[in-house]
């Protein structure tokens, strides 16, 4: 069986465990791009402009709070670009803040207060917003956040860049996941993971 390609956006310093684990069986070989060249990317680029990729050669396209970080403007660009690279039975995976989940923390007057536990440590709905507090006081730009989504909003985005079908599903860490085809045909099994 040949192998499939996953396009790993936003990829950071190379780690195994920041890909998904839909990828991270055999059969899948990982592209990592970035717009940050110190980590060390096979691509650098930014996701809203990605024309060094051909049209329809990647399988697979997987975003983990990436999207939020671009203004509202970029949105489009970036998931044009995503569907445009992908092939015609591909997918994109993605995730990132929920801000329907962040806001009941901000109604109950919980900004700064943690909201859970990450690798990079205690995040609280002031990062999910923003952008995480310690990243951007390391001087690190490319971590603020310029826009947010509800599950509503990444829908109609997928749509408006030509996805035909879209999971969407909320996480357990305030997250919102997105599994989007670009077959309308397509029965893919479920990519979204059941603890997010």
């Amino acid at each position: 069986m040949p192998m499939k390609d996953v396009l790993h956006v936003g990829c950071g310093s190379a780690s195994p465990v920041k890909l998904n684990a839909t990828f991270r069986g055999g059969g899948w070989r990982e592209i990592r791009l970035d717009i940050d060249p110190n980590v060390k990317p096979d691509i650098v680029a930014s996701i809203i402009d990605m024309s060094m990729i051909k049209d329809e050669t990647v399988d697979a396209v997987w975003s983990s709070h990436n999207l939020e970080h671009l203004f509202p403007h970029e949105v489009p660009l970036a998931l044009g670009e995503f569907f445009r690279i992908l092939k015609k039975d591909g997918f994109a995976l993605i995730t990132l803040p929920d801000l329907q989940q962040v806001a009941k923390l901000v109604a109950d007057d919980k900004l700064d207060e943690p909201a859970y536990m990450s690798p990079a440590g205690p995040i609280a709905p002031l990062d999910m917003i923003f952008g995480l507090r310690k990243s951007l006081a390391q001087g690190n730009a490319f971590m603020g956040h310029k826009t947010g989504f509800t599950a509503k909003t990444l829908r109609i985005a997928l749509e408006k860049a030509g996805f035909s079908k879209a999971q969407l599903q909320q996480g357990t860490n305030f997250d919102l996941w997105a599994a989007a085809y670009k077959d309308p045909n397509a029965e893919p099994p479920n990519l979204i993971p059941a603890n997010g």
